[in-house]
């Protein structure tokens, strides 16, 4: 009744994701039968301490047995529920009736009907419409969390308590449960009631700050890496709410946020700035710290090469037929080819500009340097490896 391939409407009422059926807009119970088989709400639905594969299984995934009611939509959570997905667990995706997620909507492209963006993130879920804004779409929220292992949700802090679908009321009728809350600012703080897109976190976070050309205007990353980091966040502490259940007995509350997410993800450049007071600047495909490391254009596209060390960076030179670069005292080590970055690039760059990508990726090959071309789409899924 629930189950639904990758994109495809439940089989509940037909067209669930078009037209509501009344059974999933009003909260039928008998959904819940179809999900899962329902154990008393105290032992939970899914894998619990002690429990054990089947004898002899070789198939067995990681999450077998484990239940996941996912209430998010549009991308950190839907990635973060597929990998866990992916990973053996049975995940149940709710979504609005009618509209469904948002993404349903964003494209073209479309694979027949469905988004494509919606497909690449909802792979390994069943799907179910219910109206939480109905009393007994809430009360069936509440019957499948307590056949369930996970509570997954992406909502603005406090909306769910407002339903009575918050940590606090949902720990009370599943005590064992992983509440995983995903919002644009966290818990707390003077912004919290915001809403959290993937480019306003990136913004805010400081990382359009260092993306983009060194003289150009910040630029956004090609996919939403804010959601994406944020969804394996995700997915990584849910996985350690599993094992610490599993040593506790209990359920707990997980909180995880884009902002956090993507200044965390800063590394370095926070380390520079709180340690040394050093403002981030933008730096295109080079590295402020190793040199050189960064995008060369070629005769007829581009590569990417780096010398993470001074070996390396003896190694470039031999390559590129450019000993007495190697030898020169303003590049030696690796602080002196930063401080003497432009001269040194310049040079780099005359010398790639010279031969095609292909014939550099030959002369590279078995050398012990890191490179490789700059693929467009069609090369990456072409690419041997």
């Amino acid at each position: 009744m629930l189950r639904a391939g990758l994109g495809r409407r439940s089989r509940c009422c037909g067209g669930l994701w078009r037209s509501p059926c009344p059974a999933a807009a009003s909260g039928s119970a008998r959904a819940l039968s179809a999900a899962s088989a329902s154990p008393s709400p105290g032992s939970g639905g899914g894998a619990r301490s002690g429990d054990a594969p089947p004898a002899g299984a070789s198939n067995v995934k990681p999450l077998d047995g484990v239940k996941i009611l996912d209430l998010t939509r549009i991308l950190a959570g839907p990635f973060a529920t597929m990998n866990l997905g992916d990973l053996g667990a049975e995940v149940i995706k709710v979504e609005r009736p009618g509209a469904g997620d948002d993404t349903r909507a964003w494209g073209p492209p479309f694979a027949g009907t469905e988004s494509v963006y919606f497909l690449s993130v909802n792979r390994n879920k069943k799907s179910i419409a219910i109206n939480m804004k109905d009393s007994k779409g809430v009360k069936l929220i509440k019957e499948l969390a307590a056949a369930s292992d996970v509570f997954v949700e992406n909502f603005v802090p406090g909306k769910l308590a407002e339903m009575g679908l918050g940590y606090e009321d949902i720990k009370k009728i599943a005590p064992h449960i992983v509440y995983c809350s995903i919002t644009g600012y966290g818990q707390t703080g003077p912004v919290v009631q915001r809403g959290g897109y993937d480019s306003i976190a990136a913004a805010v976070s400081g990382l359009m700050h260092i993306t983009g050309h060194e003289d150009g205007e910040p630029v956004r990353a090609g996919v939403a890496m804010t959601d994406l980091a944020t969804g394996l966040y995700t997915y990584g502490a849910i996985m350690a709410g599993l094992l610490q259940r599993y040593k506790t007995g209990k359920g707990l509350h997980i909180d995880c946020n884009l902002l956090s997410t993507q200044v965390a993800c800063l590394t370095h450049v926070a380390a520079n700035y709180l340690n040394c007071k050093i403002e981030a600047k933008r730096w295109g495909t080079a590295h402020g710290s190793i040199v050189p490391y960064q995008a060369f254009k070629t005769k007829d596209g581009y590569i990417v090469v780096g010398a993470g060390n001074d070996h390396q960076f003896v190694t470039v030179c031999k390559i590129l037929n450019l000993p007495e670069v190697s030898k020169d005292s303003r590049y030696k080590t690796n602080t002196l080819r930063v401080q003497n970055r432009k001269e040194l690039i310049d040079i780099l760059s005359t010398r790639f500009s010279e031969k095609a990508t292909t014939e550099w990726l030959q002369l590279f090959e078995g050398h012990g340097v890191p490179y490789g071309p700059i693929n467009n789409m069609q090369q990456v899924f072409s690419d041997p490896q």
